[in-house]
């Protein structure tokens, strides 16, 4: 499976206001693997860049003077992702700006040559009622954004990158919070106990013991307006047939 993880920068915020890209970042995923290939390509978009977005990403309008236009460019950027799914966070601006510019320029839509995974949607149904910018993503998965100063296309496509792994990768690990990987794979995976050892001591609750639980899941039970999972599945009377503690606890 071929991944893209595109991030753009812009003129503005509207595309409805003609305003364009300025700068791509593409960064490639083969199997959830970083391969290395990247897509970077600054742009002169033949028009003023707001300040505020300039406050943004810190791209002047002098440093694009010089740059290609996207029509000159959109053969290589359409060779580089084509036939792969994209990966974007908060696609619809994105794509929008891509496809404004591809309309332009004359060759179809983004939507033709790619899919697109958008990794906003992805996270507000992971995490709903969180923040879910690609900054508190960063702080929720412990990926490093501590060089993400200023925006930059190329820089926020190698970090959404490490989020979206983080993200869909699920458990990596066995290890206990703190604990090293090198720490449990120097041990045993398997400690087997010799076959004549005792038998573990069973020691069962006592009747104040259950009932005193009993009490705890009635209080638990009024302060919810009935709504005690606990006594809904049975959990007091299997308590009294069948709890018990090891010794070991």
């Amino acid at each position: 499976m071929r991944q893209i993880v595109l991030d753009t920068e812009t003129t503005g915020l509207e595309v409805s206001q003609q305003h364009r890209i300025i700068e791509i970042g593409c960064v490639e995923l083969i199997d959830r693997k970083l391969t290395g290939r990247t897509y970077h390509q600054y742009i002169q978009p033949d028009r003023e860049i707001d300040q505020g977005a300039i406050e943004v990403h810190g791209i002047s309008n002098e440093s694009l003077v010089d740059k290609p236009r996207f029509a000159e460019i959109s053969d290589d950027f359409i060779e580089f992702v084509k036939g792969s799914q994209l990966v974007i966070h908060n696609a619809p601006f994105d794509i929008g700006f891509l496809n404004a510019e591809f309309a332009l320029a004359g060759t179809g839509t983004i939507d033709d040559l790619c899919e697109v995974l958008d990794t906003l949607a992805l996270a507000r149904r992971m995490h709903p009622g969180q923040k879910n910018n690609l900054d508190a993503l960063c702080n929720r998965y412990s990926v490093d954004n501590s060089n993400r100063e200023f925006h930059g296309a190329l820089l926020d496509a190698r970090i959404l990158a490490e989020v979206y792994l983080a993200m869909t990768g699920g458990q990596t690990s066995l290890s206990l919070s703190g604990e090293s990987e090198e720490g449990v794979q120097g041990r045993e995976q398997i400690r087997r106990l010799p076959a004549d050892r005792p038998p573990l001591k069973v020691i069962r609750a006592s009747e104040e013991e259950i009932a005193a639980h009993t009490r705890q899941l009635d209080d638990i039970d009024t302060a919810s307006n009935g709504a005690c999972l606990w006594l809904r599945q049975g959990g007091a009377p299997a308590l009294e047939g069948e709890a018990q503690r090891s010794e070991e606890n």
